[in-house]
């Protein structure tokens, strides 16, 4: 075969391409951004450590830090309650895993029916959106309180736990947010796409289904990860209701010891378990930027 044959485009067996060599000015500027790259990250750890003994030396230097560190950071006390902590933390997660799923299902199903066209639809359109405007004005704690003691005093379901009824609590909350969150990546989605697909003989809920819910669930995913971020926090507040929750175990251990530093680990607690999350929520974030950036599809 002859060396155009080789070269030819389309040929059986393409020539191999050879990568160009960079030149000499442009590996020089490959050379000063790392060298610029590695001081900066230097510059960045040393601020960072001078910042931190500054702020730990004025912290440790005022004339009431030896009554905090005895209130809020006791060894002993942390070492004492962290079992019962930890086990109540358990049912944080266990609840926080039910009503993650139930928001997720009637959140969806709002956010549909919000959406909904056609005049037929207008009383579901006002009933979801009614519904939306009342729980995203209400106080997660006063729900809490409404659902927890309220429903059980009709006397019509059989007796429940307390967490029970704090997970129906954050479900009713939660699913408004997250309603509005999906409505507006819906809405986000080009009316192309919706007709490209009809014109392809999917019916309404297939090209919901199939085409628009995962255009809109992309273009959204950062908002809903930081709502679950914060429904994280607020399961501790199914506390008020009496379940022995993270919560509910360090207020009893605080009650027990006399000082505060139980709520310090059940807040550090808190903060491990949203922090894979919300790390995953950046990233997640930055990615989605990068891919608009350049052009990519979201």
């Amino acid at each position: 075969m002859t060396p155009a044959a080789e070269e030819r485009p389309g040929s059986a067996t393409p020539a191999a391409v050879r990568r160009p060599e960079p030149s000499l000015i442009e590996v020089g500027r490959r050379e000063v951004r790392r060298r610029q790259n590695t001081r900066s990250v230097l510059i960045s750890v040393v601020s960072t450590l001078v910042f931190a003994a500054v702020a730990v030396f004025a912290l440790t230097s005022s004339p009431g830090w030896p009554r905090v560190q005895a209130s809020f950071l006791d060894w002993d006390s942390a070492v004492a309650s962290f079992p019962k902590i930890l086990q109540g933390l358990w049912l944080n997660v266990r609840v926080l895993v039910v009503a993650a799923i139930g928001v997720a299902i009637f959140g969806t199903l709002l956010a549909v029916a919000r959406t909904l066209r056609g005049p037929v639809f207008t009383p579901i359109r006002l009933l979801a959106a009614g519904y939306t405007d009342l729980f995203r004005g209400i106080p997660v704690l006063l729900v809490l309180y409404l659902v927890g003691f309220g429903l059980p005093g009709l006397d019509l379901f059989a007796r429940m736990p307390a967490a029970f009824w704090g997970t129906i609590a954050l479900i009713l909350c939660y699913s408004a947010y997250v309603a509005e969150v999906l409505r507006a990546g819906i809405e986000a989605v080009h009316p192309s796409q919706r007709l490209a697909a009809r014109s392809l003989g999917l019916s309404h809920g297939k090209t919901l289904r199939l085409v628009v819910l995962p255009q809109a669930v992309r273009k959204v995913t950062p908002a809903l990860m930081n709502d679950f971020v914060s429904m994280q926090k607020d399961v501790g507040l199914i506390s008020v209701l009496g379940a022995v929750d993270a919560i509910r175990a360090a207020q009893i251990a605080v009650a027990k010891n006399y000082d505060f530093t139980p709520y310090v680990v059940a807040g550090i607690l808190f903060v491990l378990l949203a922090l894979p999350v919300i790390r995953i929520t950046d990233w997640v974030t930055a990615r989605q930027q990068r891919r608009e950036q350049i052009g990519g599809t979201v």
